[in-house]
């Protein structure tokens, strides 16, 4: 079973986080940023993983060390439960449409982290969420986990609609890069031999 468990504590948040890849899409979260706290089920549900996130942060200030240090232990868990990579697919993209937005994820398991962001997203607050965060939260998890990235826009107006394409493609698209491919079965899939 490829699983991790995160504690992340600092003066600014306390995190305790569970990641199981080959989950069923169960999510128990509760970071003290609501909109977050829907993305990341979202993400769960959409990438089959089962997925636990605590989080007491300095909200008072603002969102930001939340959903920025919720990314970096988000990111080390996958990488703590991606092992030695054997047999993954390794690459993937998912299309996501919701009704007026369209989403493009890509993936590279590469062990490079790497984050292309290319979001247009109109509204500066969803609810109380800054969606300036968005890209905060997925460059952290791309540092941390060592995963290529790339989000793309190609239509949208509504923020919320532009913001949950994101995560489910996002969700999606990293179940497909760690799917066990059996051509790959036993070994790395890289010419180098490490990913």
């Amino acid at each position: 079973m490829r699983s991790a468990e995160i504690v992340r504590t600092t003066k600014e948040t306390d995190i305790r986080l569970s990641l199981n890849i080959d989950g069923t899409g169960k999510a128990d979260i509760d970071t003290g940023v609501g909109f977050l706290d829907h993305m990341l089920t979202l993400f769960a549900i959409h990438g089959k993983f089962d997925l636990a996130v605590s989080c007491k942060g300095d909200t008072y200030v603002d969102d930001h060390h939340s959903v920025e240090d919720i990314g970096i232990a988000l990111g080390e868990a996958f990488a703590k439960a991606m092992g030695d990579k054997k047999g993954i697919s390794r690459y993937a993209g998912q299309w996501l449409p919701m009704d007026e937005a369209l989403v493009l994820c890509c993936i590279d398991i590469s062990g490079r982290g790497y984050l292309n962001y290319d979001l247009h997203i109109p509204s500066p607050k969803v609810g109380s969420f800054d969606t300036e965060l968005v890209e905060e939260f997925f460059i952290a998890f791309c540092r941390n986990s060592d995963i290529c990235l790339h989000l793309k826009q190609f239509d949208g107006k509504n923020s919320h609609h532009i913001i949950e394409a994101s995560f489910k493609a996002a969700g999606r698209a990293l179940r497909q890069a760690f799917t066990i491919d059996p051509a790959f079965a036993n070994e790395i899939p890289s010419s180098k031999g490490v990913l």
